[in-house]
């Protein structure tokens, strides 16, 4: 696949995370350690903003040794650890102080599926294989100490580009797993491409948007 062009600094230091997160379906993220690269089309999105968003690792901007890197500059990765064995990569936005990101749930594979299945121990290229947000980092590569990466560095191994294709038809719906949210869980901030069947689940919970 022919690389295309990295997203620029701009794109990430917008304020509206709901909206980027929304505008990062059809995106291709990339990570590229040891030489090799590997290569999905973002498919599922879910936005988090910190002060107010109660289903926020930042909530009340709460800083933390680990949230410290989401009131960082847009643009940096935020990895954690979920149930103490998925790594869940983030994309962090908005200008210096402000934490907000979004987390990536689901890529399309496009390059070098092969060694995404050796990363997931797969005999095949299922949906299984990137459906989610733990089993897309681990096939990709991703860990948290990938967290704090700057995504616009040249020479890092993550980045995201835009393959300028023309915009799909957006599904959005409640975020997953955030019940504990209150108020916050039903926010309709998690978004898919419609039809794709490498999304992680609950669709039919959501509302079509036109893209």
């Amino acid at each position: 696949m022919k690389e295309g062009r990295r997203l620029p600094r701009a794109f990430f230091l917008r304020t509206d995370v709901a909206q980027i997160a929304r505008d990062r379906l059809g995106m291709v993220l990339v990570t590229k350690y040891g030489g090799e690269r590997t290569a999905g089309r973002i498919v599922e999105t879910e936005a988090y903003r910190g002060p107010d968003d109660k289903a926020c690792h930042a909530y009340g901007n709460r800083r933390t040794a680990r949230t410290e890197v989401m009131f960082g500059p847009g643009g940096h990765a935020y990895v954690y650890l979920c149930y103490g064995i998925h790594h869940l990569f983030n994309v962090v936005t908005a200008p210096e102080g402000q934490a907000h990101a979004v987390l990536i749930r689901a890529i399309e594979p496009l390059e070098n599926v092969g060694r995404m299945l050796q990363r997931r121990q797969r005999p095949a290229p299922t949906p299984q294989l990137t459906s989610g947000p733990g089993v897309m980092s681990k096939a990709l590569g991703i860990t948290i100490a990938d967290t704090g990466l700057d995504l616009l560095d040249p020479h890092g191994p993550i980045w995201i580009e835009d393959p300028r294709q023309q915009q799909t038809r957006i599904g959005s719906g409640p975020r997953i797993g955030v019940d504990y949210a209150e108020e916050c869980a039903l926010w309709p901030w998690r978004f898919w491409i419609e039809g794709n069947e490498w999304v992680s689940g609950k669709r039919k919970r959501g509302q079509r948007l036109k893209g």
